[in-house]
């Protein structure tokens, strides 16, 4: 009883499997006879790579044919807009892919790529959610499509990350993005790639359900030949050349064998056989195959140079309408082919209300969701990504500004016998030893360290080993020669002027401790002079520098190094923070092909740039919040402006930085050349922009170049309104809101251009 039922379903099996063959031979048949109406009984079009002529009747599955590197894929992004051409024309479901009202790209079409392009931090409901969303459909819709494709596709629980399937699910998940929007022109690049073969034959079977009527059009590429057999039309292509456009089956009857592998490989031979080469192997191939007659015309002799491969990443391709020789090399009755009829040169007509919308607010609205969904699926990214900023900030504060500690100085003094006899404060009005009151009084209030040598020798020593920084000689009579200087004033003898004097011989390799260490000295001797004549009741002002610094009108009495860096330090690390996540994130889109597949879904540059503005705006206020938190109220830099313009200039420098981040990401095409950008440009805005070193003390033509820098107006704009207080009325300051906003501008203008007519 088991045994005659399974026979019975098989019997079922096999006339299901008939009927649906005998289906599909008859819409081969009604696609060929449509080709063969619009360009006549005898010739219909075939492709080359040099001279493109070829068309897909509506309605119908056109399996594209051929090794990898033939063209396959350089054909499928002419198509559907995302390759240049060098001269010709492409039509697409009417009109020019591009062009506006043609729906290409847009949702009229469904592409799935080589690539699986897809967010692996997605899962499989928010996937189809997103592609279904950019086409316009609800997210009723999608879910109803959702259970469809899942039941079609064998996918596993919707709820699975991409990231956690296997290579051959993550594949039929791509198919299904492809699929969910039910597109009018279907283009599968490879589709059916590490797929079973029972989940292949379903795939199949579905591709010819909805051809059928004439509602859907299929292009399809693949690997697996034979499959194919199911396909109405096919182009078998070898070396950028169409070798034939033909049904399966014509083209086995044609060539009297089986199989489409053996029509191919018999096609191969026949194009060796004419670029002449005739070689032992090719004489094996023939003799084993035979080859009709007549198959073979002096129009097939191609190129010596054609190859295999046919620029699948590099030469442009060109396609011209006119009338080309033929190249095909599948039997014909003909030797001319007839050119195809394009559809009319003017493009349909467009209201200028449409030149208008910059975005549409479905793609915007899924752009947006998939980006911060993106960020809530990479926490401890995100989380880096914000507390960088503030980890850089505070690196800034603790390292940059500060005055050197423990500057070791050698000094010999021979007032004193030293090492028999020590140098000590001697406190009161006591000229006996003014040398070691002084230095003892420079000890307590700078932060410098004294060595005592006995010999000249041993303090330079030090010094020449980078022991030490500096080394003071006293003279021996020091103290007398002093008091004599106080005492006799203009009548001081030259041997006293000359012996009241500490010799200093400093290592100026490190320009800045030296500096530093001038500085304490010279004012170490003025601070101790003050006292030591109030000590005595002689009035300080006689030993006092005839210029007299009064209290500064901005700043403080002493120079801070950190107040004056701190303005273009914020900019640069929120600017080049910025540069970094947008091209980043860019890059990472672009190079998982998930970019090219949105804009084949009809999203424009203008909107992904939009939408990516929108959501790293979000996180740049983060970063800046903190980072003007850690700086002003936590470690205390001068802050006397207004606090929404230091806010508001700060997220300007950022946007400023995601603009150049959007130039970096759309020019280059690789990480690594997007880092040798990023990098290259940040040393000449740093060092121009007037954070290590002031505009004024530069070359007059640097200067001149700083100027149309996008930092520097911003920097001296923010150290206006942070040390001055100044507002917006004062020239500076709106000179530097002025300029960062239309760099801004620029950037952004040359982002869109670069992705708008940057393709392959």
């Amino acid at each position: 009883m088991m045994e005659g039922s399974t026979e019975l379903e098989l019997r079922r099996r096999n006339f299901k499997s008939q009927q649906s063959t005998v289906q599909t031979r008859r819409q081969q048949a009604v696609c060929v006879r449509r080709a063969y109406k619009r360009y006549g009984a005898k010739d219909h079009p075939n492709v080359i790579l040099d001279g493109l002529n070829m068309t897909v009747p509506k309605g119908c599955i056109y399996g594209l044919l051929g090794a990898s590197g033939c063209g396959k894929t350089t054909l499928l992004n002419c198509i559907v807009g995302r390759k240049r051409l060098n001269s010709g024309e492409i039509w697409v479901l009417g009109g020019k892919p591009g062009s506006r009202g043609s729906g290409v790209p847009g949702p009229r079409i469904g592409y799935m790529p080589q690539e699986i392009a897809l967010y692996g931090e997605f899962t499989i409901r928010e996937t189809m959610r997103y592609f279904g969303w950019i086409s316009e459909m609800t997210t009723e819709q999608v879910e109803a499509k959702l259970d469809f494709l899942i039941n079609l596709l064998l996918l596993p629980d919707a709820d699975r990350q991409v990231k956690c399937l296997s290579g051959g699910q993550q594949r039929r998940v791509s198919l299904a993005a492809a699929l969910v929007h039910d597109p009018e022109l279907l283009i599968l690049d490879e589709p059916t790639v590490g797929v079973d073969p029972l989940l292949r034959q379903n795939i199949w079977n579905h591709l010819v359900e909805i051809t059928k009527h004439g509602r859907k059009t299929v292009i399809i590429t693949t690997h697996y030949i034979d499959e194919t057999r199911q396909a109405h039309l096919i182009g078998l292509m070898r070396g950028g050349y169409f070798l034939a456009e033909e049904s399966p089956e014509q083209l086995m009857v044609q060539f009297g064998v089986d199989s489409l592998e053996d029509v191919f490989l018999k096609l191969s031979v026949i194009q060796n056989m004419g670029k002449r080469r005739r070689s032992s192997i090719v004489h094996t191939v023939t003799e084993a195959i035979p080859i009709p007659s007549g198959t073979v015309n002096d129009a097939a002799i191609l190129d010596d140079e054609v190859g295999e491969i046919s620029g699948e990443f590099g030469d442009n391709t060109s396609m011209s309408s006119r009338s080309v020789r033929r190249v095909s090399i599948a039997p014909d009755a003909s030797n001319e082919t007839i050119p195809p009829e394009l559809p009319p040169e003017d493009e349909p007509e467009v209201k200028w209300t449409e030149y208008l919308k910059i975005f549409k607010p479905s793609h915007m609205r899924a752009l947006i969701w998939k980006n911060f969904l993106w960020m809530w699926r990479n926490i401890p990214v995100m989380i880096f990504i914000i507390g960088l900023p503030v980890g850089q900030t505070i690196l800034f504060c603790w390292s940059v500004g500060h005055d050197p500690k423990d500057i070791s100085v050698s000094v010999v003094n021979k007032e004193i016998n030293y090492p028999m006899e020590r140098c000590e404060y001697k406190g009161g009005c006591n000229a006996s030893y003014l040398s070691c009151n002084y230095l003892d009084y420079v000890i307590h209030n700078y932060s410098i360290i004294l060595s005592y040598y006995a010999t000249e020798e041993e303090a330079r020593r030090t010094v020449e080993r980078g022991n030490s920084w500096a080394m003071l000689v006293v003279p021996h009579n020091f103290s007398d020669a002093l008091r004599s200087r106080i005492e006799n004033g203009r009548d001081t003898p030259e041997w006293d002027v000359a012996a009241g004097v500490i010799d200093v011989y400093a290592d100026k390799s490190n320009e800045n401790i030296a500096t530093f260490l001038t500085r304490d000295l010279l004012f170490g001797m003025e601070g101790y002079a003050r006292n030591f004549l109030m000590e005595c009741n002689i009035n300080p002002a006689a030993f006092g520098r005839p210029v007299k610094f009064e209290k500064p009108i901005y700043g403080y009495g002493e120079p801070d190094f950190t107040d004056f860096a701190a303005p273009g330090v914020i900019l640069t690390i929120i600017f080049f923070m910025a540069v970094a996540l947008t091209s980043g994130s860019m890059l990472l889109e672009r190079n998982e092909g998930i970019l090219e597949r949105t804009l084949v879904n009809g999203i424009t540059g203008t909107e992904i740039l939009l939408s990516q503005v929108i959501t790293q705006f979000v996180v740049m206020l983060g970063q800046t919040s903190m980072v003007l938190a850690f700086a002003f109220p936590v470690f205390q830099l001068t802050q006397n402006g207004n606090w929404i313009l230091l806010f508001a200039l700060t997220i300007l420098g950022g946007v400023c930085g995601m603009g150049f981040g959007f130039v970096v990401a759309c020019s280059c095409d690789t990480e690594r050349s997007a880092t040798y950008m990023a990098l290259g440009s940040f040393l000449p805005i740093v060092m121009l922009c007037g954070v290590i070193w002031p505009i004024e003390a530069m070359s007059p033509y640097l200067s001149w170049m700083s100027d149309f820098l996008p930092l520097t107006q911003a920097t001296e704009s923010l150290r206006c309104i942070i040390a001055r207080g100044w507002g917006i009325t004062v020239p500076v300051v709106y000179f530097g809101f002025m300029s960062i906003t239309l760099w801004i501008l620029i950037f952004l203008s040359i982002s869109i251009l670069v992705l708008k007519f940057k393709k392959g």
